[in-house]
């Protein structure tokens, strides 16, 4: 099979980058060829004059997307197009040069773009999908993406423009989760069938260490801001007191000197700030923690901490919401709590601590060779493949 993977990189560096590299090394192992489209936004820093005025309407419809989409096809012979993020250069231009050539599309949701402008289902501090409920009008006047009323309206009049056209009917859709599917299908005209579960897949690296070999210690891998629940979860350190176990903060962001300050306040020994580390030194922590802990405030895309966290036989301790939760079973590959409580939080934590019956290391190990080993992946993206071929042509 002739594979067209299409991929616009945002202008910060991020974990959707890891799994279309990830996902193409792959299929190229498994003996497909690849061909690789992609645009970086980066591109816009160096736009001037009427390239600026005209980006609204690129971020529509690209012209030169749909050109050179076309092109791509017919030279390389591609077969299928696999789609991740047409945001902002790339634009969904590229599902309409797919069709021209009546070659299928299939489009991996990271995040929640099609249904809200922010992608993300999180404003003000809280989970908001108002987008659902009250119409995507809702985000242009809270400036949900980027804090730009202009922006966000772009954003706005091309998911409207593309549902009009009826081309989200034509696509086949790889949700990360069940829960991401849920809501993937509130958007009326996308049909059950066509929309597919298959999690992201990590490569293990390090051996499986007993829990009782392991620190006391739980880590915390990820970026330093406001939707990852940085505040709350200090809260709750700090009610667990010198007694509680050691928390290792792995990451940086906005939030950083704000974490430092709380730590030295409160006089936190038993929490560090890590910074930001290599992903094998990440892997390496969690294969000797007892724990991953993860307090986000939103829903999430795809955590793959979690994915790496189960790689090395991690238990993983998770907001009760979203594709965090849902990666999570209660009791048995970690544990869930309140993520607006830090007391929630704590009490959790002791509970997890003083369960030393339950198989957390084989039950989180067992979880990730069912579902996220690349071996799985690649045959269940084989499978949604195939099901994408068979509606080859197909608009409906």
């Amino acid at each position: 099979m002739n594979i067209l993977i299409v991929h616009n990189h945002y202008q910060i560096p991020g974990g959707e980058d890891a799994v279309v590299a990830a996902e193409k090394a792959l299929l190229e192992s498994h003996g497909h060829k690849v061909i690789l489209y992609t645009r970086d936004n980066t591109e816009l820093k160096d736009q001037r004059g009427l390239q600026k005025l005209l980006l609204p309407f690129i971020l529509v419809f690209n012209p030169r997307t749909y050109r050179e989409i076309r092109k791509v096809i017919r030279q390389e012979q591609i077969d299928l197009v696999h789609v991740h993020n047409t945001l902002m250069l790339i634009s969904p231009a590229v599902y309409y040069g797919a069709k021209s050539r009546r070659v299928p599309v299939v489009q991996t949701i990271h995040n929640f773009r099609m249904l809200c402008p922010g992608a993300v289902f999180f404003r003000d501090g809280a989970v908001c999908e108002d987008c659902l409920t009250d119409g995507l009008g809702c985000a242009v006047r809270h400036r949900c993406y980027r804090g730009s009323r202009i922006q966000t309206l772009g954003c706005v009049m091309a998911t409207r423009f593309h549902r009009m056209t009826g081309i989200y009917k034509y696509l086949n859709y790889i949700c990360l989760t069940e829960f991401n599917r849920r809501k993937l299908l509130t958007l009326k005209g996308i049909r059950p069938e066509n929309v597919l579960v298959k999690p992201n897949f990590v490569v293990q690296t390090e051996a499986l260490v007993p829990m009782e070999a392991r620190a006391d210690r739980i880590i915390f891998a990820s970026r330093l801001e406001e939707l990852k629940g940085l505040r709350v979860l200090l809260e709750a350190w700090r009610l667990l007191g010198a007694d509680g176990p050691r928390l290792v903060i792995c990451g940086d962001g906005p939030l950083e000197s704000w974490c430092l300050g709380f730590i030295q306040e409160n006089k936190m020994r038993n929490v560090s700030l890590a910074g930001r580390l290599p992903n094998e030194n990440i892997r390496r922590l969690l294969a000797t923690s007892r724990a991953l802990i993860l307090p986000t405030q939103c829903y999430e895309g795809f955590p793959m901490c979690i994915a790496e966290s189960y790689s090395v036989g991690t238990p993983v301790l998770v907001s009760d919401l979203g594709n965090g939760g849902s990666l999570v079973k209660q009791g048995v590959t970690g544990m869930k709590f309140n993520q607006k409580s830090p007391q929630s939080i704590a009490d959790t934590v002791q509970a997890f601590l003083k369960d030393t019956q339950t198989p957390w290391c084989e039950n989180a190990s067992r979880e990730y060779h069912a579902y996220m080993t690349p071996e799985n992946n690649y045959r269940r993206l084989m499978e949604i493949y195939d099901h994408a071929m068979e509606r080859k042509g197909s608009a409906e």
